[in-house]
Order: C-alpha cells, then structure tokens, then sequence
C-alpha cells in the first residue's frame, strides 16, 4: 500500500485544494494531509478558520484518508509517524523540495517529494486563493 502526505493551510478551502487533493491521491492508496497550525504559518497571513475546523474541513474531502493537525514544534514528527512512500506539495507552495529531500534523508525516511500540477481553471475568473477569496468578501460587505 502506497501512503502519500499532501499539506497545506487549507484556510478557505477551493478548487485548486480539491484538484490539488485529487492529485495527490491519483498517486497512491492512501491521501494523509497535514493541516497547518495557525501558529505555524509564518509565510503568509495567518488562517482566519480555527485550525480544528480546518481539519474537519478537509477530512470531509472524498479524496482524503486522514487529516491531521500538524506538530507544533517540528513539521516532520507526522511524517515520521505517517510513514509515506512520496510528499507532495502544492504546485505553489513556498518549500523547497531539496531542504524538504534532505531533512528526510537526515532522519532516514526513505520518500521521495514531487509536485503537484497548476488547476488549469475552467471558469468565469479562474480559480482564486484563499486570500483573493477573503479580500473579494471584504470589499463586497464594505
């Protein structure tokens, strides 16, 4: 049985998350995602939905297996714990794929990481972040 870990803030959840999901599932048996502390996001604004309820968010998600909070302290106990055969990230997301590779190989987990494609979207606008989806409801309650 393939395990694959997707993760991610999953703060306002769209369809580039779902595709994203998808994908990622599409590459294994089973989909473990790892939702983001609050604590935790340092590389944009904090998530505006608590994290508890993001995680049952995403474990509603037909693709995923298992959802979890991530660690407070350290980013890779739930791979560790998770054991999976491959990572994969967000097609945007701001790791490294080669920090990521070499703090595995550091702790001697045997997973590869890879990326995930871009969602193409199909729609009126295109698809839009959870940012772009909290600034266009402030600007249409203002």
């Amino acid at each position: 049985m393939k395990r694959v870990v997707a993760q991610g803030t999953f703060d306002i959840l769209h369809p580039g998350h779902v595709h994203y999901l998808r994908e990622a599932r599409s590459m294994g048996d089973e989909l473990h995602v790892i939702v983001a502390r609050s604590g935790n996001v340092t590389h944009k604004s904090g998530p505006v939905i608590p994290d508890q309820q993001r995680v049952e968010m995403v474990s509603a998600l037909e693709p995923v297996d298992e959802a979890r909070l991530g660690h407070p302290d350290d980013i890779f106990v739930p791979i560790e714990e998770i054991e999976p055969e491959l990572i994969v990230l967000g097609h945007d997301q701001h790791h490294e794929d080669s920090v990521i590779e070499d703090e595995l190989n550091a702790r001697g987990i045997d997973c590869k990481v890879t990326r995930a494609t871009k969602h193409e979207a199909a729609y009126d606008g295109g698809i839009m972040s959870s940012r772009q989806i909290a600034d266009r409801i402030i600007d249409r309650r203002s």
